[in-house]
């Protein structure tokens, strides 16, 4: 079977971008070798490899845990199961937050439950001057993300903390995407959400628990005049806007609410 041929079938199964990506991953080539030479034969063994990672997305396993890569900001990242898969509609918040140090030149940044890593890293790689730190409560993930700061080159300080327990002083900026998956939904999700942790989709009863907890310890953590960025899910907006008076909300590219931005003079 010629490579252009493998791909053409696994395309019954699976996104044609994904058929595509697994064959990279599988011959260890670039977008350009795939153009040149997609008439040349499929070793067997390969070909057998490629076709068993066909099924396995198939059946719902994400295609980044396979090729441990996820690009984010035109950024990549490693990702295995120990953490979330970065998202575009994530890019938002991430825009945003640069946009937000660019104009105030405000540079204490803090990213809450920061997974692989993606929003701290991409924040700190276009705003260089901003000190960064991310926290987790996963030592698994902090791990991912100590190995994603490195491999973007950028200095970004991570903790080990639920929430805020291991944070001190002050930020003017603070930025999260914290689980908001409702506890009875998580098994209801797509079969590739489902095998992502769990840890970071449960928001708990009504979605809202990570939202509270940010509320309860805003004061304490954020600068009088700073800012609160949260990616929310779609359909959250008034409920978290109910916690965040008078915040603001931002739809991301498909035109659903995504982010919520609040300040602390907002709210007197």
């Amino acid at each position: 079977m010629i490579i252009k041929q493998a791909i053409d079938d696994a395309k019954e199964k699976i996104e044609y971008i994904d058929a595509k990506i697994l064959m990279k991953h599988v011959l260890n080539v670039d977008n350009n070798y795939l153009i040149l030479n997609s008439e040349n034969e499929l070793e067997e063994e390969k070909q057998n490899i490629y076709l068993e990672l066909v099924e396995k997305v198939y059946k719902g396993f994400p295609v980044q845990y396979i090729t441990n890569n996820q690009e984010f900001m035109k950024l990549k990242f490693y990702v295995d199961k120990n953490v979330l898969i970065p998202q575009q509609d994530t890019e938002i918040l991430v825009q945003n937050a640069i946009e937000y140090l660019q104009r105030n030149k405000s540079c204490k940044v803090l990213d809450l439950c920061t997974g692989s890593g993606a929003i701290a890293i991409s924040i700190k790689k276009y705003v260089k001057d901003a000190e960064v730190v991310g926290t987790d409560i996963s030592k698994k993930a902090l791990e991912i993300a100590e190995k994603n700061a490195k491999e973007n080159k950028v200095d970004v300080k991570f903790i080990h903390s639920n929430m805020f327990e291991n944070i001190t002083g002050k930020f003017d900026l603070i930025v999260s995407n914290p689980p908001y998956i409702k506890t009875n939904v998580i098994n209801k999700l797509p079969p590739d959400v489902q095998e992502e942790p769990h840890l970071a989709l449960d928001g708990g009863r009504d979605g809202l628990k990570y939202y509270k907890i940010i509320y309860e310890n805003i004061e304490k953590y954020l600068n009088p005049n700073g800012t609160l960025m949260l990616e929310i899910g779609y359909d959250q907006k008034n409920e978290v806007l109910e916690i965040f008076k008078n915040g603001t909300c931002l739809k991301d590219y498909c035109g659903k609410d995504r982010v919520i931005i609040w300040n602390r003079f907002q709210e007197k």
